[in-house]
């Protein structure tokens, strides 16, 4: 039985391989437009608050919204770039109005969007889910070799001794240990790696020592939205590229959990991200989506209940109310974030890998489905300059190699599928027609 401080010590877990990428968003838009270091702490506490309210949206399940699924939410990182245009070139009103409009987009076409499960057959969720791993192992790696590939000490031996270190920990953990300790041993390896990386002067407090103890959400704390048309079209593209996006991590969670995704599930799991994207808005945050490497964790540990994703929220919540203590979660080590990240995005890959073994790839299509898909869909993440030179709403598709993968197997599928149905129903004609021939005696 799963008790109340093993499914915390699991929800923590969750924190830990989501917090880094939770609290970059917020660091990158902020930090081009210009704020300030008090409005960069309130953006950082508001962004991790916000986490843990639009994860809890998806947890409670009810007739209106929340998918049922321990799946953890965060921001975007594909709104980035076009939320910092939006903020540098229009106003910072424009990009909160536009974050709101983008949100109530997402909860009136909800039962629309959810009625693509139809074009998501195993053979299209297992392409999106292998290169959902796929193109995230590269961030974990980067991170591995101290963070920024430009620096001067990338790759140095300090920074692989530690990233191999926690990889060899929680490696050790997940072949050896047994009972609740195997489930931990992603949170152990990150604790074990900060430790040691403290002796090597790679740890630093001062994150904790500014941080505030105390913080209140305040709704419009950077003045009132603005409703701007084409910012909000460039923002409801980017709904559509996250939908699509967390419509990949959802199957991938059914697929973990041993449940089926139908249609109503997937209406209401839009309608949390919509509601907590409006949220984002009003509270001067950014767009929310499904976290994909919490689905790698929830793997590993094997505990495929909702109640330490509970946990794991609260968390969020009291980490942004209390900035002092959720800065000690920024003081892990890159390295040791990169071993634990390239774990977790491996473990995604797998999952999508798996997937595919159950299809089968001599029927009509199917293999050039996958070899296309994955071609492109990583192609473009190791080539992004590849469409530069297209209009900057189709780049907002063709950046993005998860993106380019979901539409490329979407749209094979449905060609491959209506080839089979033409073909069938001729192959039915030609044997009508024999049927219709008269006897001959």
């Amino acid at each position: 039985m799963l008790t109340n401080s093993k499914a915390a010590a699991l929800g923590l877990q969750h924190v830990l391989a989501m917090y880094a990428g939770a609290i970059l968003v917020p660091l990158l838009i902020g930090g081009a437009i210009g704020f300030n270091s008090e409005q960069m702490t309130y953006l950082v506490s508001i962004d991790i608050f916000m986490c843990g309210v639009a994860t809890l949206l998806q947890l409670f399940v009810n007739r209106y919204f929340g998918i049922g699924l321990p799946v953890v939410l965060g921001c975007a990182m594909q709104a980035v770039s076009p939320l910092i245009l939006i903020g540098t070139t229009k106003s910072i009103g424009a990009m909160y109005g536009s974050i709101i409009a983008s949100g109530i987009f997402i909860l009136l076409i909800a039962g629309l969007f959810s009625k693509i499960k139809r074009f998501f057959p195993p053979v299209v969720t297992g392409t999106v889910i292998t290169v959902i791993g796929l193109t995230l192992i590269p961030v974990g790696i980067e991170k591995m070799g101290g963070g920024m590939k430009s620096a001067a000490d990338f790759g140095s031996s300090k920074y692989l001794f530690l990233a191999f270190l926690t990889v060899a920990i929680i490696l050790g953990i997940q072949l050896f240990a047994k009972g609740f300790i195997h489930s931990l041993a992603i949170i152990i390896g990150l604790i074990i790696g900060t430790v040691v990386g403290s002796f090597m002067g790679l740890v630093s407090l001062a994150p904790v020592t500014e941080a505030t103890w105390f913080h209140v959400p305040q709704p419009f704390y950077f003045g009132a939205p603005i409703f701007e048309w084409s910012s909000i079209l460039t923002m409801i593209l980017i709904s559509i590229v996250s939908m699509v996006e967390s419509t990949g991590v959802y199957f991938a969670l059914g697929e973990v959990t041993g449940q089926t995704i139908e249609e109503e599930q997937l209406k209401k799991g839009y309608r949390a991200e919509g509601l907590a994207i409006i949220l984002g808005g009003i509270f001067n945050t950014f767009p929310y989506t499904a976290f994909s490497q919490n689905v790698g964790l929830v793997q590993m540990s094997g505990i495929r209940t909702r109640k330490p994703i509970y946990f794991a929220a609260g968390f969020l919540m009291v980490l942004g109310l209390v900035p002092k203590i959720g800065a000690f979660a920024t003081i892990i080590p890159e390295p040791v974030l990169g071993g634990a990240m390239m774990i977790l995005f491996g473990m995604v890959a797998t999952q999508g890998i798996k997937i595919l073994s159950r299809v089968d790839l001599n029927q009509d299509g199917n293999l050039m489905i996958v070899a296309l898909s994955l071609g492109l869909g990583l192609g473009v993440t190791v080539v992004p300059e590849l469409f530069a030179k297209l209009p900057a709403a189709v780049q907002t598709f063709t950046g993005n190699g998860i993106v380019v993968t979901s539409i490329t197997a979407i749209g094979l599928n449905i060609l491959s599928h209506h080839g089979r149905k033409k073909k069938s129903a001729e192959t039915m004609t030609k044997e009508e027609a024999l049927t219709d021939l008269p006897e001959t005696i």
